[in-house]
């Protein structure tokens, strides 16, 4: 079974930073508000098999999975910390509405009215007050470059962040319900350590956005959201979301005010827009592809190759004094080498589809051979919504893949394709390249039969 012949991949989508025009219209997407353009639909080329939310509930096989959507913003887009923010706010509005009633009410639900003035009071006072980090003003602390305007909060006097107290306990339950997101062993997406530092970075963000009023430390959640800014908010963090100013401003004018997941709304809107309408079509265009890039491009040489000696044999039989019905020959150069092109510059080896393979990714060939503890850390990092930074230069096999030589690259492992969707989108292509071979083919050696006999030889 195949798709349409008029089926085409989904087009690439730079990674553009744009906000949200007032032509687009807001529809409800997995129970929040997100803007989409009225304009041609950017996920052209997508079954409801391959969507977004079928991925992110865990719907779909390898390599069409979760993890490997993940993989692919690490490794090859660069910009996991969309999916890791979207992955963790998913499950803390779950977590959030198991609380109970009293607790609950502790943080008040940000309302869109508090929003709009807050946007006001800030586009009013366009140049806040100029502050410095903590860390900085440390260092300059009784000297003259110490700015007599500048407001930096000191851990430990007095500072909410220093030792928040506890969530108010529920019959002996934890203020962290149970993640059901498996990038932690605890059953919490909070990890313990490192507690004063993410405080110290959470309280140098609200400094630094000019923010006066304390948070409220018996608010459920309050050392998760610290932490949040320390990692994916904060001017610097190692998961700086892509925010504007504006939009991180009034992010941390909202968190200090309540720890109610309606805080987080409008940038959630900014984050799963970026998801759903850049990074998702990304991946199904790359994960269409089932070769590696030397594969391809070997692919692409086997093709052209196919061609070339299509036009040799045909120009051969066309100077000879063989009848021409005998030109007809060079129709198995074209048909194999113009099906092979038009493939490989889709992405895809006609070899690999023809047993449904696709090679290892670079990051999956070495699994095996590293320790066990080394590679579960390396697919732990990832989903951990508090690890570190998602640079991955220094992980084993970026230097293990850098030094396998050429002919290795162009036959590595292989691996069958278990997501149906994705192996009738790889058929759809193959048979629009062996239609177009037909008819390119049917030109050419018509071409060459009009000519008439040589007679050379």
């Amino acid at each position: 079974m195949v798709y349409s012949l008029a089926y085409r991949r989904p087009r690439h989508v730079d990674s553009k930073r744009d906000s949200i025009s007032s032509q687009e219209t807001e529809v409800s997407i997995g129970g929040s508000t997100l803007q989409e353009s009225q304009d041609a639909p950017i996920n052209f080329g997508i079954p409801d098999a391959l969507s977004f939310d079928r991925i992110i509930d865990g719907g779909t096989c390898p390599p069409c999975t979760t993890r490997d959507f993940m993989n692919y913003l690490v490794y090859i887009e660069h910009a996991a910390e969309n999916l890791q923010f979207f992955l963790w706010y998913k499950d803390y509005v779950k977590r959030f509405d198991l609380l109970s009633e009293n607790e609950r009410h502790l943080a008040p639900v940000w309302t869109a009215e508090q929003a709009e003035a807050q946007a006001l009071a800030m586009k009013d006072n366009p140049t806040p007050m100029k502050s410095v980090s903590v860390e900085t003003a440390a260092i300059f602390k009784g000297t003259d470059f110490t700015s007599p305007k500048a407001t930096v909060v000191e851990i430990g006097r007095g500072n909410p962040f220093h030792t928040p107290p506890m969530t108010p306990q529920s019959g002996g339950r934890d203020s962290v319900a149970p993640s059901e997101y498996p990038w932690s062993d605890s059953g919490s997406t909070l990890r313990s350590g490192f507690k004063a530092s993410h405080d110290k970075k959470a309280a140098g963000a609200f400094d630094a956005a000019d923010i006066k009023l304390q948070p409220f430390t018996i608010q459920p959640f309050r050392e998760e959201i610290s932490r949040i800014i320390a990692v994916y908010i904060a001017d610097g963090a190692p998961r700086q979301l892509n925010l504007s100013s504006k939009e991180r401003a009034a992010l941390l004018h909202a968190l200090a005010i309540t720890t109610h997941p309606t805080a987080c709304h409008q940038v959630i809107h900014t984050v799963e827009w970026a998801l759903r309408h850049q990074a998702h079509p990304n991946f199904i265009r790359w994960t269409i592809c089932n070769g590696n890039r030397p594969r391809v491009i070997f692919a692409r040489g086997l093709g052209v190759g196919g061609i070339v000696g299509g036009i040799v044999a045909a120009v051969l039989i066309v100077l000879s004094g063989a009848g021409r019905g005998w030109r007809v020959l060079s129709a198995i150069g074209f048909m194999i080498g113009i099906a092979t092109l038009i493939a490989a510059w889709k992405g895809m080896c006609v070899v690999l589809h023809g047993m449904h393979h696709r090679h290892l990714r670079p990051w999956e060939l070495f699994a095996e051979d590293d320790d066990a503890s080394s590679v579960m850390e390396m697919k732990r990092g990832s989903f951990d919504s508090f690890g570190v930074s998602n640079s991955y230069e220094d992980q084993p096999w970026v230097a293990k893949y850098e030094k396998r030589n050429l002919v290795r690259k162009v036959f590595d492992r292989e691996v069958w394709i278990q997501e149906p969707a994705l192996r009738q989108i790889q058929d759809t292509i193959f048979l629009q390249a062996l239609l177009g071979s037909v008819i390119l083919t049917a030109i050419c050696v018509g071409i060459f039969v009009a000519f008439p006999k040589g007679n050379f030889y």
